[in-house]
């Protein structure tokens, strides 16, 4: 699919972008393995969405979809069955990740895999420790990448001490530890995302977290209900849009800002951008907010160290956005970007290079001297749904036409993308 984007002249709107990946996946995993009944409205969308859904369902969880509502009845712990079929976890680092904690934690036989890209997305960091567990677990490549195959159950606990900073790796590792004789318990090098330990406390799990280090034990989990925040990565880009456009007021409603995810917001406030955060509450424990952006003058940053682990995801959006600040931006420390749906560093630059940014290559990030007026161009979306939204976005802003190239990328976390981007301004 191609899609075409011309300047607007304003941009003005109020949007509310789909439910949280994050939490969506955590909520429907978390409430199948646990005891009762639940509804879980606002989830995500997409093929991601499929991929985490049709993973549980594989696995025996009772889930049923109706009226935009996602309804579970949890069996409690045990209470999964050793799927007939492969599960495939499609495009999704996250499913395929969390789902191996699931399996691990088992004491049957199965087998899970991914599309071309997620098959070559490493598993090592996972296996390695679920092995440590008692897990036996093969894949290709001395068991680093999909299929792989699981035979799970009889865990014992272990301490681990994570070797990057990873909420994928982490939340893992927490759900096998719902199942293993003993403590679990993991440190970690720096902060990532904590969806999985506030919707463990909330189900009544056995967790402790005392600043880098998480412990857990094993743990019955009673069902609660979860009405999902808009999702905090995919209203980045609006939220940059806002503040690149010269001509520009977005409103953004019910936003998760958990302070895991609003790495985005701290970047984007050094920088300058025109930001507000209003109705602030707590739903399912988790903080949203309504945000409000406004065209802003933008100053380069360096944007490295802590910080990284918050932004991995958004710094596609964010390296935008540095084009149109004044100076310098220098991103560092991010070499998992390389591994992520696309080698997201070299398809950043290779867009935005063809749109007339001033923008290059480092091993671990790149380097953004902003002030250049962006030129429409043909782009390509690498296949990558973040890529394909940070084109569409830069074509909001670029002069002339951009042409996005495989723009159906977008759909695996936000099929209404491109239908809200024509919604906007004139």
């Amino acid at each position: 699919m191609i899609e075409k984007v011309t300047t607007l002249k304003r941009i003005e709107g109020e949007i509310l972008t789909p439910g949280d990946k994050s939490i969506s996946h955590r909520a429907a995993l978390f409430n199948s393995i646990a005891s009762g009944e639940s509804k879980l409205t606002n989830f995500c969308v997409g093929d991601d969405k499929l991929a985490i859904l049709n993973c549980l369902k594989g696995l025996g969880a009772a889930i049923e979809e109706s009226n935009n509502s996602i309804y579970i009845k949890g069996n409690g712990l045990n209470g999964l069955s050793e799927p007939k079929d492969i599960l495939n976890a499609g495009n999704s680092g996250t499913t395929i990740r969390l789902v191996s904690g699931l399996l691990s934690g088992n004491d049957f036989y199965s087998v899970i895999t991914g599309d071309k890209s997620l098959r070559n997305r490493p598993m090592e960091r996972i296996v390695t420790p679920l092995s440590k567990m008692g897990a036996i677990i093969s894949g290709r490549e001395r068991n680093s990448l999909a299929p792989l195959t699981f035979r799970g159950g009889n865990l014992t606990a272990i301490e681990y001490k994570m070797p990057v900073a990873s909420a994928q790796l982490k939340s893992c590792l927490l759900i096998a530890g719902l199942y293993a004789t003993g403590k679990t318990v993991i440190q970690e090098p720096g902060p990532s995302r904590d969806h999985t330990e506030k919707i463990l406390q909330s189900m009544g799990s056995q967790i402790k977290i005392n600043e880098s280090t998480i412990e857990i034990q094993k743990s019955e989990l009673s069902s609660i209900d979860v009405n999902i925040p808009s999702d905090t990565s995919n209203s980045t880009f609006w939220i940059v849009a806002g503040c690149c456009h010269p001509n520009a007021s977005i409103k953004l409603k019910n936003v998760g800002i958990n302070p895991t995810r609003t790495g985005m917001l701290e970047v984007l406030n050094a920088m300058g951008a025109n930001i507000k955060i209003t109705n602030e509450k707590v739903e399912g424990g988790e903080p949203v907010a309504d945000i409000t952006v406004e065209s802003s003058e933008l100053i380069g940053v360096e944007i490295s160290g802590d910080i990284i682990p918050k932004v991995i995801d958004e710094l596609p959006i964010l390296a935008l956005a540095a084009c149109f600040a004044k100076g310098k931006t220098i991103i560092k420390d991010s070499e998992e970007l390389r591994v992520k749906e696309s080698d997201r560093i070299k398809s950043t630059v290779n867009s935005l290079t063809k749109l007339g940014a001033q923008i290059e290559e480092t091993k671990d990030g790149m380097v953004i001297k902003g002030g250049s007026q962006l030129v429409g161009s043909e782009v390509e979306s690498f296949g990558d749904h973040r890529i394909a939204m940070t084109n569409g976005i830069a074509g909001l802003i670029a002069k002339g036409e951009t042409t996005v190239i495989n723009a159906e990328s977008a759909d695996v976390s936000y099929p209404t993308f491109w239908e809200t981007l024509r919604t906007l301004g004139d």
